[in-house]
């Protein structure tokens, strides 16, 4: 198998096996008092501490939940709580699709959703938020890098414009984490998600950021996680995560992945003349690549490679299977060619040798594939 889908999910990375495999027999609850209770408590502590340090900040503002859809709901509804007068949420239109949704069944309670376009790179204009946020605007949600093209928003920006008005800011971290530095300590976000499964650890984990001066009410009532998310924590994951951010808070492949996701997209456009990377002239997270090829079915593009055991896909793994075409490529002006685009995300083990054996089949694909419908 040659994988090329890293933003859907990543391998389980061995070092995060380990600390799931030592947590799960340390099986007391890090609640009791007696000495297995307490040594499950120093593994919820070191693991909290090693999630601050990777985000920039402290362990009092980490809250472990069960993933990036999860932190992502707790910050959105926990803002409108917290100023239940306003009723103005401000996102993009090409947000994941567990914030889309969640703002549709809002929009259908009252809360007017505004919605900021993008331009054909993908690019928000921080003009466009600025006439936006008003004194009516309980919270803005962005996403801080693009889970189909990588695209980063200017969410430091974007959170002193929220809170210029009044308003509280979140981002959706999920897919810059472990790809570029977070520092919360530079960046103003009210709010912040990850998720686990993203960063080489288990499914199941995520963190929502709540800096200190902030409280949300809680989802399950309980002391845990400052009395925001109750119940039992899950700890053979978070000590997971813990371990997951040690590593990749060092940064080690960053520079390699960057080199081969150029080398990607440089040998497709060079032996497919017709490909067009979208989004190209925007500042992009350093493992996605999105490449249109038009007037071919990406499906049938994706199937093909998959047959040859080359895994990649259409776009964001919570709409696979749809028979709508990307939302966000949409949003770009892509008009058709959002039906023609194939993402490609790489990751910590991708190899030259990987890439390569993509370049070695993929062209043949596309001018197969063109002969027919010529």
């Amino acid at each position: 198998m040659t994988y090329f889908d890293y933003n859907a999910s990543t391998p389980l990375a061995r070092e995060c096996l380990d600390a799931v495999i030592v947590a799960m027999s340390e099986f007391a609850n890090p609640s009791s008092t007696h000495g297995s209770g307490l040594m499950a408590k120093r593994r919820l502590i070191t693991a909290r501490g090693e999630v601050a340090e990777f985000l920039g900040a402290t362990p009092q503002e980490i809250i472990f939940t069960s993933g990036g859809t999860e932190s992502n709901h707790m910050a959105i509804l926990g803002a409108c709580a917290a100023q239940p007068d306003k009723k103005q949420i401000v996102t993009s239109a090409v947000e994941h699709p567990s914030n889309l949704l969640l703002l549709a069944d809002l929009e259908r309670k009252g809360y007017r959703v505004t919605k900021l376009g993008v331009d054909c790179d993908g690019n928000l204009n921080l003009s466009d938020l600025e006439n936006a946020v008003t004194e009516e605007t309980s919270l803005v949600s962005l996403m801080w890098a693009n889970n189909e093209t990588g695209v980063i928003f200017p969410v430091g920006q974007a959170a002193e414009i929220a809170h210029k008005n009044g308003a509280l800011f979140h981002t959706d971290a999920v897919q810059i984490c472990g790809k570029a530095e977070v520092n919360m300590k530079s960046t103003a976000a009210d709010f912040l998600s990850l998720s686990g499964h993203k960063m080489h650890a288990p499914k199941g984990i995520g963190v929502l950021f709540v800096r200190k001066k902030q409280s949300l009410p809680p989802v399950f009532f309980g002391h845990q996680e400052r009395k925001m998310r109750g119940g039992t924590e899950n700890l053979p994951g978070i000590a997971a995560l813990g371990v997951a951010c040690r590593i990749l808070a060092q940064g080690t492949h960053w520079s390699q992945t960057t080199q081969l996701r150029d080398y990607l997209e440089s040998e497709i456009l060079n032996r497919v003349p017709s490909a067009r990377v979208n989004g190209k002239n925007a500042s992009r997270v350093n493992n996605t690549s999105n490449i249109c090829f038009h007037g071919l079915p990406s499906e049938v593009i994706v199937d093909k490679l998959d047959q040859l055991g080359i895994h990649v896909s259409t776009g964001a793994a919570c709409t696979a299977g749809g028979n709508h075409p990307s939302h966000v490529l949409l949003a770009m002006g892509l008009g058709p060619g959002a039906e023609s685009s194939v993402r490609f995300s790489l990751g910590r083990d991708t190899s030259k040798e990987d890439v390569d054996h993509l370049l070695g089949v993929l062209p043949d694909i596309i001018d197969n594939m063109r002969g027919k419908v010529q």
